[in-house]
């Protein structure tokens, strides 16, 4: 399979290596935590050593972990860290050893419990990193992107059959192994049933009543399965914003599948035919763009919101920059125009910018503050606008 250097999350980790004696690298799996670690291990100029927890030689090595890992120096990475929670701790102790010796990177699928362990056992030593599918300042086939989705297996794959029967394979595995590995007790017909569910429901404001309805729980019970699919960074839930203005907002959060690829799968789509073709196609779409924003600005979830009015009145995604605040509107057509909501989103929340991405080939001015920008030219125009982070 073709190898895609991922230089930008290389550069950063190995700052990230630099200033903190633990590094945890964070994403879902699959999405090539252990293909990026093992190009910082290769590149290395200390000494390595590799512990791959879902190795039961591995793990069995760490039965003990305070003998195998104190004497070790250089860059120390541990695979699939939530298979070994308490190592935590040590990790702790072993960071406030003077000197130095070791860094550790250690590399999860994510969960709530394994980010809680560690803020905790290790606040002021850990550097959080999420590691998300290909962006398009690593890739340059848009369509092909957002159709098969980010995942690297899927976007490499041959034809759009292997591609879905990747993501189908996916889908699977996360619910019959990787989610009970992680600790759910939740069964795996319900979560496919609530995943697909989602999908369906995919970029709009979260109702826990109704899904509860549908499926004869509390809102609450219903509420703990969002989280914990997004827990494990295979749904995305967009905050709302509001501050005191004199127009009723809303406090929902948007809920969208974190991958197209994978949303496209959920609803049955293989080809480009199926996609377009289907009633979640704008939605899908705007879900995909509001992904590359914020990868390629990349901006820090907290900082990142949708906004909307009882009236009306709505922006898709609402980023902060310092004092700065960009705005963004998603449309799949070609040629969008102005409209009132627009207007009112600059005014009434301060924009310095507002972009209307679209899916045609021209650039051009709406307004004061307004542009209307070709998808295509995102990574040129966003790339300027990117947290130095």
């Amino acid at each position: 399979m073709i190898m895609i250097p991922r230089k930008q999350h290389l550069a950063r980790i190995r700052l990230l290596l630099d200033e903190f004696p633990v590094v945890a690298l964070l994403g879902a799996r699959q999405v090539g935590k252990t293909t990026l670690a093992r190009s910082m291990a290769e590149a290395h100029q200390d000494p390595v050593a590799w512990f791959d927890l879902e190795d039961p030689v591995d793990l069995a090595r760490l039965e003990t972990p305070g003998l195998e890992l104190r004497p070790l120096r250089g860059l120390v990475v541990l695979d699939e860290i939530h298979r070994l929670p308490d190592i935590f701790q040590l990790l702790r102790v072993l960071a406030d050893r003077p000197g130095s010796p070791a860094r550790f990177l250690v590399l999860g699928s994510a969960s709530t419990e394994l980010l809680r362990q560690t803020s905790e056992s290790l606040a002021g030593r850990v550097a959080f990193h999420v590691l998300d599918g290909f962006d398009l300042t690593e890739v340059d086939d848009l369509e092909r992107l957002w159709l098969h989705g980010s995942f690297p297996r899927s976007y490499l794959a041959s034809s759009d059959s292997a591609s879905r029967r990747w993501r189908d394979g996916f889908i699977q595995t996360l619910l019959a192994r990787d989610l009970p590995d992680l600790g759910s007790t939740i069964p795996s017909a319900t979560l496919r049933r609530f995943w697909t569910m989602l999908a369906h429901w995919h970029g709009q404001l979260w109702n826990g009543a109704e899904f509860g309805r549908a499926f004869g729980v509390s809102h609450t019970t219903v509420r703990r399965y969002l989280d914990l699919l997004t827990s494990v960074f295979v749904v995305r839930q967009l905050e709302p914003w509001f501050e005191n203005i004199s127009k009723r907002q809303v406090r929902s959060p948007k809920v969208y599948i974190a991958d197209s690829g994978i949303l496209h799968a959920l609803l049955g789509l293989t080809d480009r035919t199926d996609v377009t073709s289907h009633p979640k196609v704008g939605a899908s779409w705007e879900g995909f763009v509001i992904q590359q924003i914020v990868q390629v600005m990349r901006a820090p979830p907290e900082l990142c919101f949708h906004w909307s009015t009882h009236t009306g009145a709505e922006l898709d995604l609402l980023v902060l920059d310092g004092s700065r605040r960009y705005g963004f509107e998603v449309k799949r057509s070609e040629a969008p125009r102005l409209t009132r909501s627009m207007r009112s989103a600059v005014e009434t929340l301060g924009l310095d910018r507002l972009d209307v991405v679209h899916a045609g080939a021209e650039r051009y001015r709406l307004a004061e503050k307004v542009r209307a920008l070709p998808a295509g030219e995102l990574v040129l125009e966003l790339r300027g606008s990117a947290r130095a982070r």
